[in-house]
């Protein structure tokens, strides 16, 4: 695979998922046209983040088809609803992010130091974590038989959003609990992640400064 240099410049990926976080905390409450403009963000944020973290020419043929992929799934989405397209459109959204998360990473990693960019990508890629969770709870709410929250309510996408950045950062206020089997795995999986990005995410940002003042 061709690598171009890339700048690395993550703030614009940074204010993609942040417009990402605001609109589904202050969009539409499922609203099918909310949903299909999520997978249009979610879809960008990927391209964008593919360019940035210079794969070179896979990052135009991959960047053809996320967003032929997210604008079918966005335009079905509009015209026909319901709660397995909503279920999907979740997923897709979730892979999407996954996808975004581990090509920031890459572009992370071939910093091979402790910079600006480094730092705007880290970021970046736990605010992805945080939204990643939202979706996936968002799908099980639309796929599943029974109510998300035990407190019985499947939630709006803010609330999902609200509980996900809770449960990330084991804040654990306690005003809302998934129920069922399937949503108590999820929410300590993704407590679990958050605390152990943040530790692997300090210990090599505290071995790479040493390694610079060594160099120095």
């Amino acid at each position: 695979m061709v690598r171009l240099r890339a700048s690395h410049s993550y703030g614009f990926v940074l204010l993609l998922i942040f417009a990402s976080f605001v609109f589904t905390a202050a969009g539409p409450d499922d609203a099918t046209w909310g949903q299909s403009v999520l997978v249009l963000l979610q879809s960008t944020t990927l391209v964008v983040a593919l360019w940035t973290s210079g794969l070179g020419r896979a990052a135009g043929s991959l960047s053809i088809l996320v967003a032929a992929v997210g604008i079918a799934v966005a335009a079905v989405q509009i015209l026909s609803g319901g709660d397995t397209l909503t279920g999907v459109a979740h997923l897709l959204n979730a892979l999407l992010l996954v996808t975004a998360g581990v090509v920031i990473g890459v572009g992370v990693f071939d910093q091979r130091t402790v910079n600006r960019q480094s730092i705007l990508g880290a970021i970046c890629i736990y605010l992805l974590i945080g939204m990643l969770f939202t979706f996936v709870y968002g799908a099980v709410a639309a796929l599943g038989s029974g109510d998300f929250f035990a407190e019985g309510t499947d939630g709006t996408p803010a609330l999902r959003l609200y509980f996900s950045f809770v449960t990330l950062t084991t804040v654990g206020y306690g005003d809302y609990s998934a129920a069922g089997d399937l949503g108590h795995t999820l929410a300590v999986v993704e407590a679990l992640l958050g605390q152990l990005y943040l530790v692997t995410v300090v210990a090599l940002v505290v071995s790479r400064l040493h390694r610079g003042r060594d160099s120095d």
